[in-house]
């Protein structure tokens, strides 16, 4: 790691040399100036000046003002559009200014945008929301709630999302989520994980697309969140540092650098975290006769403690070639190793509570995970407005190690047994793509593309039972995926009304083969999913769509590996490689609303799914010291039917106080039969046709007090829902945090509170009649304190950054 960050050093360095080199070769002049506010006079620090050449929009030099509102800046002589700029003012321009020698431009006079405030786009200190029909933006700025934090942090705070106790994260309560990063699927083995590795300050913003459109990948029938990670856009060099520290551990530095200059944007954001996350767990379980009178009971009880150190760093380099062609490559790279200690006791009782004996299980693990990708990018804009041709392509490999020796003493016996597991898993994942964008007329575009993405996974896992290999829990899964995919879409706005039609199609090659039990299995499909948008302006503050699209939700990792772990030798999860993929149908209903101080944005959606994955448990047959062991595993279980309604609300009673509220409530109706045969050769039918509602809502509220200090707060609730075998408690959790500028607000000082009353925890109850009922409680991470420095230089604390040059993630967009 010291050396690919010496590398990076040194690159960035050299680069810094020959562009200051080159720009000595020219004799330039200095252009100076002072930016005031209008009415107050008084000075504005951070304003950006940026010169732009006439003929074309590419900006030639530019830089910010101090604290005392002044600018200093070497251009070469010649004719200039300027622009000065300051967030929430209107921008100043000064058109075809010849400039021939060094000179003064003066007082510069801001005046404050008023319109801003009845705009889509809702701006506040430090976080930004755009809010459209199709989708919300959010602009992650500096949220006091995530400093210090992780992706998954971010994402636990954004409305419409929620990321539960062990990090699966659901779009308006559904798991069949796509994450995406920078466009593109994750390419770690467990996406949670990976979450969990990279810096919150490493994010610009997070797309949330409930509905998407044919030029998305169509995987994830909840909808799609699409991570974009930070780039860099300020000219010249620049940077933010944040320095870590809480309890229980949470120790961390990240800074994201970049230096930008007419012909390149150099760009790096580097991160290192050591942390524990102890958790606890209970399972306690009521065995039952045929007649579902208790046969005996069994208490289990879980303590975590998951200590990881991780690096997380990207270096990037966008070329201009020339006025309209950009090429980007980004190397990625994340390293993490943990020790995980999951100490399990089980005390069993006869059927009159009376004490029978107790069982210690300690699971010690090691964890070693390794992953590198590359990326490119490049892009040309042809002489039309928004007529232009993308190419992409990502190619990435991950490594995942976890090795455990599992110990298993009883107050019964004197024999002591020694489990040893090993899960090897490697990843290779190769993603192609074009997208193709030509305006027609008048308000139309047309759009085409093509996606090839081609994985390979290979897991590993073996048993060995006190020296003996274990062939019941053994095996080699390979898991082959070919997708290739093209689509196109068109989109016309006439007058106040604006469609959208598409068609994407996909085919699907799938082996999943059992390598040590010779068991071959190789799926084929291929499909269509349409989508169709229709929006109408009602007014210039409120607008109404309706929108449908068609979604695949394909099985992969540990749903799919019969082979899982022992921490536990009497609840065990147990994959399916014979799953299917789910089809969804989802269709959007929304609203917006603006008023002077508030904004209100409203959807009812519905959706239809096939095939869905549900979990379920049944007896294995086999038994423990007398207990039977109950086996979970995911099944394709008939039809789902998923609808609800959700709005955000933001709203600004006072210049000090925003507030920024979700709710969303939705009924879940399944129906279908599992079928199955026991371990007495008996078809068993169960019955899940189930209907459920629950709901979730979040609240935040942020306060500036006086002496320059925020305050942020947000509560979550999640109701209660019911399942065929059992039903889920609601959840309540609170986070809190405070921050501080110091340094003339170069610097910055957060400390927070993460999950303030330690409520976060997942509980369930389980019924099976004639074999078990349990209750269980689950909780990842434990109430966490943290306190965080940041430091700015060359870069303004409420950054209002020029639009990307080249944005793939999501250029050919149709906006209507």
């Amino acid at each position: 790691m010291k050396k690919i960050n010496s590398v990076l050093i040194l690159i960035l360095f050299f680069t810094t040399l020959f562009s200051f080199a080159q720009q000595a070769s020219t004799q330039k002049i200095r252009i100076s100036g002072k930016v005031i506010e209008k009415v107050s006079k008084q000075p504005l620090e951070y304003a950006t000046v940026t010169f732009m050449n006439p003929n074309n929009p590419k900006p030639v030099a530019g830089g910010i003002t101090n604290p005392k509102g002044e600018f200093s800046i070497d251009v070469n002589p010649g004719v200039y559009d300027i622009n000065i700029e300051f967030i929430s003012f209107k921008i100043n321009e000064i058109k075809q200014k010849n400039l021939k020698s060094s000179t003064s431009l003066g007082l510069i006079s801001l005046e404050e945008d008023a319109n801003q405030l009845n705009e889509v786009v809702i701006r506040s200190e430090k976080t930004t929301v755009e809010i459209k029909l199709d989708k919300k933006v959010y602009n992650v700025g500096t949220d006091l709630m995530v400093r210090g934090g992780t992706v998954s942090d971010v994402l636990d705070n954004i409305p419409s999302v929620s990321v539960d106790i062990e990090g699966k994260i659901s779009l308006r309560g559904n798991e069949n989520v796509r994450v995406l990063i920078d466009g593109r699927p994750s390419n770690a083995i467990n996406i949670a994980e990976a979450l969990r590795l990279i810096p919150a300050d490493a994010i610009e913003k997070v797309e949330v697309i409930t509905n998407p459109s044919a030029r998305y990948d169509a995987e994830g029938g909840g909808g799609l969140l699409n991570i974009i990670l930070k780039k860099g856009k300020n000219l010249g060099l620049n940077g933010t540092f944040i320095a870590t520290a809480g309890d229980p551990e949470n120790n961390g530095l990240s800074g994201t650098i970049n230096y930008k200059s007419k012909n390149f944007n150099l760009f790096t954001t580097q991160g290192y975290n050591k942390r524990n996350s102890p958790g606890n767990a209970l399972t306690n379980t009521n065995y039952l006769n045929a007649d579902n009178s208790i046969k005996n009971i069994v208490n289990e009880t879980r303590e975590n403690d998951r200590y990881s150190k991780g690096y997380n760093g990207n270096f990037g380099i966008e070329l201009y070639l020339d006025e309209t062609t950009t090429w980007t490559n980004t190397f990625n790279y994340r390293k993490n190793k943990g020790d995980n200690r999951d100490n399990v006791f089980q005390n069993y009782y006869e059927v009159d509570n009376t004490f029978d004996y107790s069982r210690n299980r300690i699971n010690l693990e090691s964890s070693d995970s390794e992953n590198v990708e590359f990326a490119t990018n490049f892009t040309k804009k042809f002489k039309k407005e928004g007529h232009k041709l993308t190419l992409d392509g990502s190619f990435s490999t991950s490594e995942d190690l976890e090795v455990a020796v599992i110990t298993d003493r009883a107050t019964n016996t004197t024999d002591v047994k020694f489990d040893n597991t090993l899960n090897n898993q490697s990843q290779s994942r190769n993603l192609l793509q074009m997208d193709y964008v030509l305006p027609i007329g008048e308000g139309g575009q047309f759009e085409a593309g093509y996606r090839g993405d081609f994985s390979e996974l290979l897991t590993d896992y073996q048993v060995d039972n006190d020296g003996v290999i274990n062939k019941n829990f053994t095996n080699t899964l390979e898991y082959k995926e070919k997708i290739n995919a093209v689509y196109t879409q068109y989109g016309m706005k006439i007058n106040k009304f604006s469609v959208l039609l598409g068609m994407r199609f996909e085919d699907s090659n799938i082996d999943i083969n059992q390598l040590a039990t010779n068991d071959y299995n190789t799926k084929k499909y291929n499909n269509f999913f349409p989508s169709a948008f229709f929006t109408y302006e009602i007014s210039d503050k409120s607008s109404a769509s309706i929108s449908y699209s068609r979604r695949i939700q394909r099985p992969r990792g540990r749903m799919l590996n019969p082979f899982s772990n022992l921490s536990s030798n009497i609840n065990i999860f147990v994959g399916n490689p014979d799953l299917d993929p789910a089809f969804s149908d989802a269709i959007d209903f929304g609203y917006i609303k603006r008023w002077e101080k508030v904004t209100f944005n409203t959807s009812l959606y519905v959706n239809k799914t096939t095939d869905v994955f549900q979990f379920a448990r049944r007896e294995s047959g086999d038994f423990v010291n007398g207990i039977p062991i109950t086996i979970s595993s995911p099944i394709n279980l008939a039809t789902e039917y998923r609808a609800g309604f959700e709005f955000t609300l933001n709203y600004s009673p006072y210049k000090w106080w925003k507030l920024n509220g979700n709710f969303n409530f939705f009924r879940n109706e399944t129906q279908g039969d599992f079928v199955y045969t026991d371990f007495n050769n008996k078809v068993i039918t169960q019955n899940f046709d189930n209907t459920a509602t629950s709901w979730f809502t979040r609240i935040t509220s942020k306060v500036s007090l006086p002496y320059k200090i925020d305050w942020q707060t947000n509560a979550t609730y999640n109701g209660p829902e019911k399942s065929a075998q059992g039903r889920r408690l609601g959840i309540i959790s609170a986070n809190l945090a405070f921050s501080k500028d110091i340094l003339k607000e170069k610097g910055t000082l957060s400390f927070n509170i993460s999950d303030v009353f330690n409520s976060r925890k997942r509980m369930m109850e389980t019924n099976l009649p004639g074999f078990a009922n349990s209750y269980s409680e689950m909780q990842w991470r434990v109430r966490q304190f943290s306190l965080s420095f940041t430091y700015r230089f060359n870069k303004p604390k409420n950054e209002r950054e020029q639009p990307k040059r080249n944005q793939g993630d999501n250029e050919g967009d149709y906006q209507g």
